[in-house]
Protein backbone atom coordinates (compact mmCIF):
# COMPACT_ATOMS: atom_id res chain seq x y z
CA UNK A 1 0.00 0.00 0.00
CA UNK A 2 1.55 3.34 -1.03
CA UNK A 3 2.20 6.04 1.53
CA UNK A 4 -0.54 8.62 1.46
CA UNK A 5 0.03 12.15 2.61
CA UNK A 6 -2.89 13.70 4.42
CA UNK A 7 -3.06 17.36 3.47
CA UNK A 8 -4.93 20.12 5.28
CA UNK A 9 -5.93 23.35 3.59
CA UNK A 10 -5.11 26.58 5.48
CA UNK A 11 -8.39 26.86 7.46
CA UNK A 12 -8.02 23.30 8.76
CA UNK A 13 -4.27 23.72 9.34
CA UNK A 14 -4.98 26.84 11.39
CA UNK A 15 -7.43 24.95 13.59
CA UNK A 16 -5.02 22.01 13.87
CA UNK A 17 -2.11 24.19 15.03
CA UNK A 18 -4.06 26.78 17.01
CA UNK A 19 -2.76 29.59 14.82
CA UNK A 20 -4.79 31.92 12.66
CA UNK A 21 -4.87 31.66 8.88
CA UNK A 22 -3.22 35.08 8.66
CA UNK A 23 -0.36 33.92 10.89
CA UNK A 24 0.18 30.89 8.67
CA UNK A 25 0.14 33.19 5.61
CA UNK A 26 2.75 35.50 7.18
CA UNK A 27 4.94 32.52 8.07
CA UNK A 28 4.76 31.33 4.44
CA UNK A 29 5.65 34.82 3.21
CA UNK A 30 8.77 34.99 5.40
CA UNK A 31 9.85 31.39 4.78
CA UNK A 32 9.18 30.29 8.35
CA UNK A 33 7.95 26.85 9.36
CA UNK A 34 5.75 24.95 9.10
CA UNK A 35 6.50 23.75 5.59
CA UNK A 36 3.68 23.95 3.08
CA UNK A 37 2.84 22.31 -0.22
CA UNK A 38 2.21 24.20 -3.46
CA UNK A 39 -0.75 22.28 -4.88
CA UNK A 40 -1.10 24.23 -8.10
CA UNK A 41 -2.26 27.68 -9.03
CA UNK A 42 -2.83 29.55 -5.79
CA UNK A 43 -3.80 26.42 -3.85
CA UNK A 44 -1.60 25.43 -0.93
CA UNK A 45 -1.81 22.84 1.79
CA UNK A 46 0.01 21.47 4.79
CA UNK A 47 1.00 17.83 5.27
CA UNK A 48 -0.12 16.70 8.72
CA UNK A 49 3.26 15.03 9.29
CA UNK A 50 4.99 18.39 8.65
CA UNK A 51 2.63 20.15 11.05
CA UNK A 52 3.23 17.48 13.71
CA UNK A 53 7.01 17.72 13.31
CA UNK A 54 6.91 21.51 13.57
CA UNK A 55 4.64 21.43 16.61
CA UNK A 56 6.98 18.94 18.30
CA UNK A 57 9.93 21.28 17.63
CA UNK A 58 8.00 24.03 19.44
CA UNK A 59 7.73 21.98 22.64
CA UNK A 60 9.33 23.66 25.68
CA UNK A 61 9.52 22.85 29.39
CA UNK A 62 9.75 26.42 30.63
CA UNK A 63 9.36 29.97 29.36
CA UNK A 64 13.09 30.56 29.82
CA UNK A 65 14.12 27.56 27.73
CA UNK A 66 16.18 28.47 24.68
CA UNK A 67 15.46 26.79 21.36
CA UNK A 68 17.42 23.56 20.99
CA UNK A 69 17.76 22.95 24.75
Amino acid sequence: MPNTIRVLRPPEAAKYTGLTESTLAKRRLYGLPPSFLKLGGRAIGYAIEDLDAWLESCRRKSTSQVEGN
